[in-house]
């Protein structure tokens, strides 16, 4: 087995009630206010990390990576830049989830490569249908390939992807988070990438961030959502 190789146990779904994650569903909440003195637990956190990992991704690629900012004079710089995040940077956990660009995602590319050779293992007959298969996706169908900012998008959906498990994943624990879009691009990117070298920006771009934590209030109203019949059309 390769050393890439991370082998996960046999899930055992029989004994999960749909119940607890819809409950878990509805106690989640996109906190505006955390309690910067209440830590998530270790064990808590890798289980949130543990389902970013185990996230589907378009291909299998999992174009993505998490960065984990727990530095306080890091997080008071990131301020200046972020209008929408910051109450989130009181948090226990602040996670900017990076997205990898145009470069990265090229079939011969270095990353690509380890994807399918290290970490996929695919013998080389099933390497050429993927290639052939993928050119024809990011040319043709989805045209990721057209331009930086569409390659860009489509990797950024795949963070999203991400985004939205571990914050299931953290309300399941009772554990709060937002999700949050409100920051410059690209100044949060040249202090985070190109002055504190945190990331290499020609490799990778800012999708989202979130925060993770405990509440500090109560939400100011119950949940709100459209209809099951306005959002749903059976054909």
């Amino acid at each position: 087995m390769s050393q890439y190789i991370v082998e996960t146990k046999q899930a055992n779904v029989s004994n999960l009630k749909r119940e607890d994650l819809l409950n878990a569903m509805l106690y989640r909440h996109a906190c505006k206010k955390f309690d910067p003195t209440k830590i998530i637990g270790h064990e808590d956190w890798s289980a949130i990390l543990e389902a970013a990992r185990l996230t589907p991704t378009s291909l299998g690629f999992e174009p993505f990576k998490l960065l984990v900012i727990q530095n306080k004079e890091i997080r008071q710089r990131m301020a200046e830049f972020g209008w929408g995040i910051q109450a989130g940077l009181e948090a226990s956990h602040f996670v900017a989830i990076l997205a990898r660009k145009k470069q990265e995602i090229q079939f011969d590319s270095p990353y690509i490569r380890h994807m399918v050779d290290e970490v996929k293992q695919l013998p080389e007959d099933i390497q050429d249908l993927y290639k052939g298969f993928y050119k024809r996706f990011t040319e043709e169908d989805y045209k990721t390939f057209e331009s930086e900012r569409a390659a860009f998008d489509w990797t950024s959906k795949q963070a999203y992807i991400v985004l939205g498990n571990m914050l299931t994943m953290a309300a399941y624990e009772g554990i709060d988070s937002c999700p949050l879009e409100g920051f410059h691009q690209d100044n949060m990117t040249a202090l985070l990438g190109d002055e504190l070298g945190l990331f290499d920006t020609k490799e990778f771009g800012i999708a989202v961030m979130a925060a993770f934590g405990y509440r500090a209030e109560e939400p100011r109203r119950p949940k709100t959502r459209r209809t099951m019949d306005e959002i749903v059309e059976i054909i």
